[in-house]
């Protein structure tokens, strides 16, 4: 059984403009689909309402865990935790990195995440499921954010 999940992907755009996109709270709530509250910072929580359709009314936390300029970004969280009646802070969080390489033609990205072997039995298949296609949705949508012009 895996226990993460991991994507790559060549975004035709420069490594500054890809960091940006991912560590400047209001962008990475753009294309995330988040109204962040305030910007990231390691050792603290970082929330905000989801704002894909039909997810509108819940909130994502986050708790930074590494910020290294241009290389990582990463942070821990509870994957799929969509039911209001579940308390996941109970559960032990999944970690995951967003690390960045210069290319030839751009910055090559890759979104690890990590951890699943902690979830709950009964969640793991839903949350392990569910975040494979979502990292999957997320990589086009940065894809898409980071071609646009500033």
């Amino acid at each position: 059984m895996d226990n993460r999940i991991e994507k790559h992907i060549e975004l035709k755009a420069p490594l500054s403009r890809v960091w940006q996109a991912l560590t400047d709270y209001r962008q990475f709530g753009e294309w995330f689909r988040l109204n962040l509250e305030g910007p990231f910072v390691p050792g603290e929580t970082a929330r905000g309402y989801i704002t894909w359709p039909g997810y509108e009314h819940l909130l994502m936390e986050v708790v930074v865990q590494k910020i290294e300029p241009e290389h990582l970004f990463s942070f821990t969280w509870h994957p799929y935790a969509i039911d209001p009646n579940v308390d996941y802070s109970k559960e032990t969080p999944t970690l995951v990195e967003f690390k960045l390489a210069k290319t030839l033609t751009g910055t090559a990205l890759t979104v690890t995440e990590s951890g699943f072997e902690h979830i709950p039995r009964e969640r793991f298949a839903d949350a392990f499921r569910m975040n494979d296609s979502g990292w999957t949705q997320q990589l086009k949508n940065i894809e898409t954010y980071v071609a646009q012009a500033l």
